[in-house]
């Protein structure tokens, strides 16, 4: 189904192409009208005539016959109005489409996206939720669009490192490091083998050669090794089903799954004539990347002491997603500091030809997560805040909002609820914000039943499904034609009608926040409708049209927020 905004382009393209050929209407939606279009400025200039008198000629010739109404305003923009008619049969329609207006691609493909990514040994931290939960929107977005999404967890689990956790594993014991390891006390594990390592001379020896072992495939090392990831990605899992995101095991694709390929990559970079030795390393220099000093950036592709560093399994991690995974489209949820890194590791794949035209790839990157001080969330003493008591602090949070706010749920339902609160709450307040800004992290906020929140969205929600407990088994079903009389009713539908450009906008910017202005704005067209258009109190197709708004905005806003990872309760 086209979006609104597309039928009024493709009305209106034909009445620009006779003056004009090619040449863009520019819709919009606008405060002045239902949607807008600007694009006459740009036809007037290039044929030296009055903006006005070509806007008139284009509202002559243009058929907006049974869709909208048009104006010309201003110096020259024409504003639309949807007809009626046109906006009660495609809200009929909404009331029977599971996709809500929202189209399927015509050519889905393959979505390689890459997010979240901890290191073994190491606690999941704040620093880790804006990838894991902009990654699992986009998963989730992509998903519904009809591509094959493949989510790629690429934690660290590879490098020097692994010598001094082995080792500590060892001293410990494994079921006490395993015991250690499951409840989730990675931080204290790697900190005490970082102690002994730094303290003791033979402890960082034998570590040292743990590490040869392990990079030479010794089979009793690489089992301690796959207890540390194993114990690892064990844990993650809790805390991805605490947050509720869809990453899962088999989705934890580290950087030891590359390493097998990592020779080749430089084999074959050398056969194609662009490596270089730069310092005893092996390098390539893509072109247009310098230093301050005008110098060519290498990227290092082998160092001098034949080891490799993140650019080769990054490298090897492209020819694996286009040549095995067939991705059309590979996007990385990754922090904004590595943008240059990326940047300039793909121009070598591009030169190596790993990298095709037709693939697009692409850095999603992001801002920080920031403290009430605006800097960097730490906590008092200076640690990163763990993720996993930051989301038991919001679960808490929330639970105490529910018991103020008088909720007689039973404690276990309480508790559920309290949890679906707090992943709106926390996830909203990220997503809702535009991902390449920083934002401070203010749980009292986030946990808000009013304003711009999640809890807020949720809220509204759970209200239209009350109205809808009270009706009991009355049946009802959607009038033959709405007449939406009252301005608010109206303005709601017409919000309705705009999901499917808020989920193109989404797609298009790689943007949650597109989806979360959307959304949030539907809810406060809901609360102007519910305090103006009494619903339970009408009678016959006046209550049904009202019903329908109701049904059909419970479903969008359900709809929107599972495509952010949000539920949408049934009760508050």
């Amino acid at each position: 189904m086209p979006t609104t905004r597309d039928l009024l382009h493709a009305r209106l393209q034909p009445a620009f192409d006779r003056l004009v050929p090619g040449s863009d209407p520019v819709v919009r939606p606008s405060d002045k009208a239902d949607y807008q279009s600007n694009g006459v400025m740009a036809v007037a200039k290039s044929l030296g005539r009055p903006p006005r008198e070509v806007a008139e000629e284009i509202v002559a010739h243009a058929d907006l016959s049974g869709l909208a109404n048009v104006e010309v305003a201003g110096p020259g923009f024409l504003n639309l109005t949807l007809s009626d008619e046109f906006l009660s049969s495609r809200l009929r329609e909404l009331t029977t489409d599971d996709r809500l207006g929202v189209a399927r691609r015509d050519e889905p493909g393959v979505v390689v996206i890459d997010y979240s990514a901890p290191n073994v040994a190491k606690e999941m931290h704040v620093g880790h939720l804006r990838s894991t939960v902009i990654g699992d929107a986009l998963s989730r977005l992509f998903t519904f669009l009809g591509d094959d999404v493949i989510a790629r967890n690429h934690i660290g689990d590879w490098g020097t490192p692994f010598g001094m956790l082995i080792e500590h594993l060892l001293d410990m014991g494994e079921d006490s490091a395993v015991s250690e390891l499951a409840i989730g006390d990675l931080n204290s594990f790697y900190k005490a083998a970082r102690v002994k390592f730094d303290a003791d001379e033979a402890f960082a020896e034998r570590s040292r050669q743990r590490v040869v072992l392990l990079q030479g495939g010794d089979s009793e090392t690489r089992r301690l090794w796959r207890i540390l990831v194993d114990q690892s990605v064990a844990y993650f899992q809790e805390v991805y089903a605490k947050l509720d995101v869809l990453l899962t095991p088999a989705d934890a694709v580290g950087e030891s799954y590359y390493n097998d390929m990592l020779a080749d990559v430089v084999a074959d970079l050398d056969a194609a004539g662009l490596l270089t030795e730069s310092d005893g390393a092996k390098v390539v220099f893509p072109e247009g990347f310098v230093n301050r000093e005008g110098e060519p950036l290498p990227v290092i592709v082998q160092k001098k002491d034949d080891g490799f560093g993140y650019a080769a399994t990054d490298l090897a991690a492209v020819r694996d997603r286009v040549g095995h995974l067939k991705g059309r489209d590979l996007l990385y949820v990754v922090g904004a500091p590595q943008a240059q890194h990326f940047q300039m590791v793909w121009s070598v794949a591009r030169m190596a030809g790993w990298l095709p035209e037709n693939v697009h790839i692409e850095h999603v990157s992001f801002g920080n997560v920031l403290g009430p001080d605006r800097k960097i969330f730490k906590t008092r003493s200076g640690d990163t805040v763990k993720l996993v008591s930051l989301l038991d602090e919001a679960i808490a949070s929330a639970e105490a909002a529910l018991v103020a706010r008088g909720s007689l749920l039973a404690t276990e339902e309480r508790l559920v609820l309290a949890t679906q609160i707090a992943r709106a709450a926390v996830k909203y307040a990220d997503l809702s914000t535009e991902r390449q800004r920083d934002y401070v992290f203010d749980l009292e906020r986030m946990i808000a039943f009013e304003g711009d929140t999640g809890p807020y969205l949720a809220y509204a929600h759970a209200r239209i499904q009350s109205i809808f407990r009270r009706l009991g088994d009355e049946q009802w079903s959607a009038p033959v034609h709405l007449t939406l009389a009252e301005p608010s009713a109206r303005h709601l539908a017409l919000g309705l009608l705009r999901f499917p450009e808020a989920i193109e906008e989404f797609t298009q910017g790689l943007a949650p926040h597109k989806l979360c202005v959307y959304l949030f704005d539907l809810a406060q067209r809901f609360t102007s409708f519910y305090e103006n258009c009494p619903v339970l109190s009408a009678e016959g197709e006046l209550r049904a049209e009202r019903l329908t708004l109701c049904f059909v905005t419970a479903r969008t806003l359900s709809l929107g927020l599972s495509l952010l990872g949000i539920e949408a309760p049934e009760q508050m």
